[in-house]
């Protein structure tokens, strides 16, 4: 990958102190696919969360002559970088009525499908979930910040709106968007079938700005299986998204580990 700048040091924080490899957030995932589809050269590295300046990851920071600056939030880094002239917009070619279509699909993911993981992770598989996000940290440590977590989790689900529906009825929301992607991407397959390298969401030659945000929902799925087993299994049960995510990972993601 090229750096934007000789000058510049960019350090995505993803929580994890394992490098050269995937972690389950699918935010991070997105952030990272955006900066390699623009070429944008950076570093990882674990962080801390306490610490970061929204109390999440990922964050970022950016080192040059200038200083130090810390991002934080993957939209919001993403924004910044198209703003500055650091990324290209990849949604500047589209139709008003495409933006529209690609900004939902956005917000499906980041904004429906992400809460009902967090309760099939953080509910109904706490343990799996706790021991890999909390791993680094000793055993009672974990304990304690664990269930800091878990409660946390609990009360924005049910803020949010997620946490007063029943597993099955969670279960069935989750299966409806997982095939309905899936839709998509099969004809996106289809249209683009006979060709190498990586096809998306919409069928375009190019990505969207859509493709890092469903690229990094299905790389977590696969990903997060010991706590996201019946989501896993729904990404298995279609080979369009397999297919869809091993294409990215070969062209933009070879020195990462591909876990079907």
């Amino acid at each position: 990958m090229a750096s934007v700048a000789s000058t510049n040091t960019v350090t995505v924080f993803r929580g994890q102190t394992e490098t050269g490899c995937y972690v389950w957030s699918p935010f991070v995932t997105k952030l990272e696919a955006r900066l390699r589809f623009g070429k944008i050269a950076y570093r990882t590295e674990a962080g801390s969360v306490p610490n970061a300046p929204r109390g999440k990851v990922p964050y970022i920071s950016i080192e040059d002559n200038d200083g130090r600056t810390l991002l934080s939030d993957s939209g919001l880094i993403i924004k910044e970088f198209i703003k500055s002239g650091k990324l290209g917009d990849l949604n500047r070619n589209l139709s008003g009525t495409q933006r529209l279509h690609d900004i939902a699909l956005q917000a499906l993911l980041e904004d429906k499908l992400y809460f009902y993981g967090t309760q099939e992770k953080w509910v109904q598989n706490y343990y799996a979930m706790r021991d890999n996000v909390l791993g680094a940290l000793p055993w009672l440590v974990r304990v304690i910040v664990g269930n800091i977590v878990y409660y946390k989790n609990v009360r924005n689900t049910m803020g949010q709106g997620t946490g007063r529906f029943s597993a099955e009825e969670i279960a069935a929301f989750r299966t409806d968007i997982w095939d309905t992607l899936n839709a998509a991407i099969s004809e996106s397959f289809t249209k683009n079938r006979g060709k190498e390298g990586p096809f998306w969401v919409w069928g375009g030659d190019k990505p969207t700005e859509a493709d890092a945000v469903v690229y990094g929902f299905v790389i977590s799925g696969l990903m997060c299986g010991p706590a996201a087993p019946t989501t896993k299994g729904i990404i298995q049960s279609h080979p369009s998204l397999i297919e869809y995510a091993r294409r990215i990972h070969d062209a933009y993601f070879p020195d990462y580990e591909f876990q079907e």
